[in-house]
């Protein structure tokens, strides 16, 4: 039976050539990259040259990178960081209502320590209202955490107009607060992401998200932004996180970076055609369906439907029995009883949210994968469907 992979939104397949540049230091280069000798050097020497790449990557500058597990540990160490950074001039943070749990699952912990926290809502395609960030701001406000492009439906916020709001408020305070952090995993790799332009304080990105390795991540910091590191030890990455570094993965982190900023501008429109070719044809074949998240300002890799009638969760192991792999979320939610909370954030109904499915391609995607889905996504669908009492009511009663 074919495979297909339609769920690179929660991880993409290693390229080839990432893991040939990380073989070396699984085998001979084993140094800890803090050690003084040779054998540590040589790792340094390494883990600089992928710092570099990393940072290319964003325009950030090498400095400005920290290595982490993982886009959650970054998020992690942005929002509390900050928090124990600058808890001492203001306890109120601005988030949104469809953040990644990365971030949510931060924010409610610092609520148990005493901080305030603002969930915005969003539009019915999933956007943040510039104005919504500015009545929400507070004299007290250090710090407002909006990911860059949702991980669920893919739409993109507008954060270079929230990073302007923010410093005209900085400039009418006198003050370097609030930072901006924003959660860019499922951005980077995808669309053009340009730390400088974007105006942002602190982002978050991911390695095993551009056909990188998992287990390594990165947070970008600006040069003059003050964080508490969470985890005591070393003092590793410019005592900002402590950890001997994991080096064949950064390595991997540099190359992939490294890889994708060349081929980005073909990526992009590969990706593109093929998700509307994708969308397109649902839209076509099957009724009852409904497109979340916004049609034009969106990632070209994620389109999340519901399908009306169907169980979300059976038809993606419908799918999967047919060789195709799709989720009905995020991926740090497989398992959970409870429907997404970005759809219901949406104004969804619950039953259009429990038939959601979630399409997330790559630049490994092929158009023949796509007629493939195109093929078999109906038939299954419509089996479900012959299961469900209101459908066959309302079918019945249109041919009445």
């Amino acid at each position: 039976m074919r495979r297909i992979y339609l769920d690179n939104a929660a991880t993409t397949r290693l390229d080839p050539e990432v893991l040939e540049a990380m073989l070396p230091y699984l085998r001979e280069e084993y140094g800890n990259a803090s050690s003084v000798h040779s054998f540590g050097q040589r790792a340094r020497a390494a883990v600089e040259e992928a710092r570099v790449r990393v940072a290319e990557l964003i325009g950030a500058d090498p400095s400005e990178i920290i290595f982490t597990s993982g886009g959650t540990e970054s998020d992690n160490l942005a929002i509390k960081g900050i928090a124990d950074a600058y808890g001492h001039v203001g306890r109120h943070i601005l988030t949104s209502q469809i953040e990644h749990p990365a971030v949510l699952e931060s924010c409610r912990a610092l609520e148990r320590r005493g901080f305030e926290v603002t969930y915005l809502p969003v539009s019915s395609d999933g956007l943040v209202r510039v104005e919504d960030v500015r009545e929400a701001l507070r004299p007290d406000t250090i710090l407002v955490s909006i990911m860059l492009a949702n991980n669920e439906i893919g739409t993109i916020q507008p954060i270079r107009e929230i990073a302007e709001l923010l410093a005209r408020v900085r400039a009418e305070r006198r003050q370097p607060h609030p930072y901006l952090h924003t959660d860019a995993v499922q951005a980077v790799g995808k669309i053009p992401v340009w730390v400088r332009e974007l105006g942002v304080d602190l982002l978050t990105f991911s390695a095993h998200k551009i056909h990188g390795p998992k287990g390594v991540g990165a947070l970008y910091l600006r040069r003059g932004v003050r964080i508490v590191r969470q985890m005591d030890g070393g003092h590793h990455e410019r005592d900002r996180r402590s950890g001997t570094e994991n080096v064949p993965a950064i390595v991997g982190f540099g190359r992939a970076a490294e890889l994708t900023r060349a081929q980005l501008d073909q990526r992009i429109p590969h990706m593109r055609a093929l998700r509307d070719r994708l969308e397109r044809g649902i839209e076509e074949r099957i009724p009852f369906v409904h497109l979340n998240g916004h049609r034009e300002h969106r990632v070209p890799h994620i389109c999340n439907f519901s399908f009306q009638f169907v169980e979300g969760e059976a038809l993606m192991i419908r799918l999967d029995l047919r060789g195709v792999a799709v989720s009905t979320g995020a991926a740090c939610s497989s398992g959970s009883l409870e429907p997404s909370h970005v759809l219901l954030a949406l104004g969804r109904p619950r039953d259009l949210v429990q038939g959601s499915v979630r399409f997330s391609l790559s630049k490994d995607t092929t158009p023949e994968e796509i007629e493939y889905v195109l093929k078999v996504l109906p038939e299954e669908v419509e089996r479900l469907r012959a299961m469900s009492p209101q459908y066959l009511e309302l079918t019945t009663a249109r041919r009445g």
